[in-house]
């Protein structure tokens, strides 16, 4: 069965919104980190404010090692609007995310990521269907903006590792406890 991994970029007070505001530096540890959670991803979901923020973004990049993946990964669009721009492998979710989701967690292949698209995020955590967490968190206490976990629901985590990195980031890599 294929593992759903939702990597997010916070502060440390938890604002996920608008990285680039809060997340002045990406050294050599945090790229690592970025490259060993895509190596293993071969399907994303987006949330639709994120498609459209970085369909109009990665194209024109050469940010690597991001740019090159999420251009040419298998991109699954939660919205319910039909995609207004091109993107490379890019589609929307047909029916209910949460049976589309069981349904690509149960075929084969990779792991499927979740970058940003925070609403999506929390969506599949309270339907228990997100098995990993990623996060990089960034030396920085931001005070307001959308948070990754924004409501009272709680989740039981388990760690798997935590890193420091020179820029002051700490890498963490949680595996989500369930119930099974």
């Amino acid at each position: 069965m294929r593992k759903v991994v939702a990597y997010t970029l916070v502060s440390v007070d938890g604002v996920a919104e608008s990285p680039e505001q809060f997340l002045l530096e990406f050294d050599e540890v945090m790229e690592a980190n970025l490259g060993e959670v895509i190596a293993t991803q071969d399907t994303v979901l987006l949330g639709r404010r994120m498609y459209d923020e970085w369909s109009a973004h990665w194209p024109k990049s050469d940010d690597q090692p991001f740019a090159d993946f999420i251009n040419t990964v298998q991109k699954y669009v939660a919205t319910a609007t039909p995609l207004t721009r091109e993107w490379t492998n890019a589609e929307p979710v047909r029916g209910p995310v949460e049976d589309f989701v069981r349904t690509l967690k149960a075929g084969d292949g990779g792991d499927i990521g979740i970058h940003g698209s925070l609403s999506l995020t929390r969506s599949l955590l309270a339907a228990g269907l997100v098995d990993e967490v990623r996060l990089l968190v960034a030396p920085r206490v931001v005070g307001t903006g959308r948070r990754l976990f924004e409501d009272d629901t709680g989740y039981p985590l388990e760690l798997v590792r935590s890193v420091g990195s020179p820029s002051g980031s700490l890498l963490v890599h949680y595996r989500v406890v369930t119930g099974d």
